[in-house]
């Protein structure tokens, strides 16, 4: 019979960490030869980390990562090991994967397909390798095969996918499966987004059904360089039928899962599927809390700020930072979870770290109301956090008088509505940075996705912070989310802030967003035909007006959307950076490119006022 026990690791790397990233492989193949594993397989770029980015193009890079692979050669004695890491050759950068075992290398397979839409780049860093072609190569004195390869272990003939090798029509699964390989390993650096995981496991469940084979997947795990998250999936499947599921988005920096198959008695073939919540809400907080989590310790900040106005945004970082406090230590023992984030300072109880980790403040001004005070005081004493409040009205003040000085005139609401607002907003972004700095904590910037698409926040004001995160999901989403913490999560407070309608509170009288924009669920609905499917202005009301009564405010909507997404590029270029979260994000960084100048679609919102 032939048999393998195949172990899957997925590592919490970061970019450049040499030693850091030695050890978490290290400790990696430790754990699966205690598990009597035959194979280990390492996700996609793990010897350097995935988010290198231009460095990539360094000699240096890719110099210091062999270096580091080469490490890992007495460490696989008695079993085979396979690790991402970049290949350069003849000044072109490949993106691969080593294979070794005993002490040996037995091959680098290479790339074939690069990610290149949405939040990926990679044809600006590595160059595709051609299917079939394969080089022999030397290093260092070590001769060694690379790019098109089939290995073989006991009997086993196996291959690889590299991620977007298995996403592509013309992926390399086809020829392995001419060329009869058992098993097809994909490591991957696939990055994190609501319901993704539902999908890639049915990518390796069909991939195994339609290739005949046993088909094992590995993720990278956790917030490895700002932005991106990676929910560190294990997948094992035979013939269609999954063998082997982990737990994701782990706050552990190694974790191993390993089943033994058997590739001629499928039925004989072991299971090791562990519970996995992919509840949509859930699974954002579990992917906001490491991320949040990572950041922290790998910034080696002291904690976070966040502006607490009582309002849903706010709230949902306050409860996020929370919430990663609960969640870490408990998945990791406060033993480690303090060495981690607190170094060489004992904290052994939830209380006492989050008065550490987390301060907030309520910054009024003359427009500010009892309500939301009350809303975010309450909020802040509930989880523990460290609470201030103070007035910026003084400071609002002077800086308006000056103003009205320099111009010989008063500013009033009905002719400086924008700009009496937003000196609100702005008056309270010094105070709260200089909070930040003396505390060598981290601003949280509490914008979201909705006040992103149309620039609804004042630049250095609201926006103020190092990192977004949440500015990558919509307002109904984070809506919905605190409706389901506050009963879910056991969070009451909230209920104080659920029953409010979103309001900047910059205006005298009542003020709420969906009358300074559009109701939100339309704006959402714009967004994911305008933003995600690409469809101009006709397009989108074409696609539209069919769920909605009246076409006339629509079209007022539609024509609103377009016209303040265009004008605000700016802003959206000089957002704080955030987590990718969901299916797209406005961040021209990582996702949506726009220009800062343009027409502002004049020419398209006549075709739709035409209509």
């Amino acid at each position: 019979m032939r048999k393998l026990k195949i172990a899957g690791a997925t590592l919490n790397q970061t970019p450049f960490d040499w030693p850091g990233n030695l050890t978490n492989m290290v400790n990696a193949i430790a754990e699966a030869r205690t598990q009597q594993a035959d194979i280990l397989l390492l996700p996609e770029l793990c010897v350097t980390g995935y988010g290198c980015e231009d460095f990539f193009l360094s000699d240096w890079v890719s110099a210091r990562a062999w270096e580091t692979f080469m490490q890992l050669l007495p460490h696989t004695t008695g079993i085979m090991a396979c690790a991402g890491l970049p290949l350069r050759i003849g000044g072109i950068t490949y993106n691969g994967v080593g294979v070794i075992g005993n002490g040996t290398i037995m091959g680098i397979t290479l790339k074939q397909n690069l990610a290149k839409d949405g939040v990926h780049y990679e044809p600006r860093w590595f160059e595709a390798w051609k299917p079939g072609e394969v080089i022999e190569l030397e290093q260092h004195g070590l001769p060694f095969r690379a790019g098109d390869l089939i290995y073989e272990m006991k009997g086993i003939r196996f291959g690889f996918e590299i991620c977007e090798d298995a996403w592509r029509i013309n992926r390399p699964g086809h020829t392995l499966y001419q060329r009869k390989v058992d098993l097809i390993l994909n490591p991957s650096a696939s990055h994190f987004a609501l319901g993704k995981s539902v999908e890639r496991e049915k990518l390796v469940t069909d991939s195994s059904a339609q290739f005949k084979c046993v088909y094992a997947y590995v993720n990278l795990l956790g917030n490895e360089a700002g932005r991106m998250i990676y929910d560190g999936d294990i997948l094992v499947a035979q013939n269609g039928k999954l063998l082997a599921q982990n737990t994701r988005l782990s706050f552990k920096p190694v974790n191993v899962l390993s089943c033994e198959v058997d590739f001629d008695d499928a039925t004989a073939s072991a299971q090791t599927v562990l519970a996995d919540n992919k509840e949509r809400n859930e699974e954002l907080t579990r992917a906001v809390t490491l991320a949040l989590f990572d950041y922290l310790r790998k910034s080696k900040a002291k904690g976070y700020v966040v502006s607490l106005s009582g309002g849903a945004d706010s709230a949902t970082c306050t409860v996020m930072v929370a919430e990663m406090i609960k969640r870490a230590s408990a998945e990791l023992g406060w033993e480690k979870f303090s060495r981690l984030i607190f170094h060489d300072d004992a904290v052994t109880t939830y209380q006492e770290a989050v008065q550490r980790l987390l301060t907030t403040a309520y910054q009024s001004t003359q427009n500010s109301s009892s309500t939301t005070y009350e809303a975010a005081r309450q909020l802040a004493e509930s989880v523990g956090a460290v609470f201030y409040h103070w007035t910026v009205s003084d400071e609002v003040q002077s800086y308006t008088e000056k103003i009205e000085t320099a111009l010989g005139r008063k500013l009033e609401w009905n002719t400086d509505d924008i700009a009496l607002q937003n000196i609100q907003a702005r008056a309270r972004s010094p105070i709260i940075w200089l909070l930040a700095n003396v505390k060598q904590y981290i601003l949280l910037t509490t914008s979201n996705r909705s006040e992103g698409d149309v620039g609804y926040s004042t630049m250095d004001g609201d926006t103020s912070g190092s990192l977004a995160p949440i500015s990558a999901i919509d307002k109904p989403t984070i809506l919905e989310w605190l409706r389901w913490a506050e009963k879910t999560l056991g969070y009451p407070a909230l209920q104080a802030i659920t029953q409010l309608k979103p309001t900047a509170e910059l205006r005298p009288g009542t003020q709420t967003d969906e009358d300074d924009l559009m109701p939100y669920s339309v704006l959402v609905a714009i967004e994911k035909q305008a933003i995600h499917l690409r469809k101009s202005p006709v397009e989108v009301y074409h696609a539209l007006v069919n769920t909605t009564h009246n076409s006339r405010h629509l079209k007022k909507h539609i024509r609103r959307f377009f016209t303040l997404w265009a004008a605000n590029q700016w802003k959206r270029e000089r957002l704080a950076p955030s987590f990718h979260l969901d299916e797209m994000n406005v961040d021209p960084r990582t996702w949506c490119r726009f220009p800062i100048l343009s027409s502002g679609f004049e020419e398209e919102l006549v075709e739709l006022e035409s209509l």
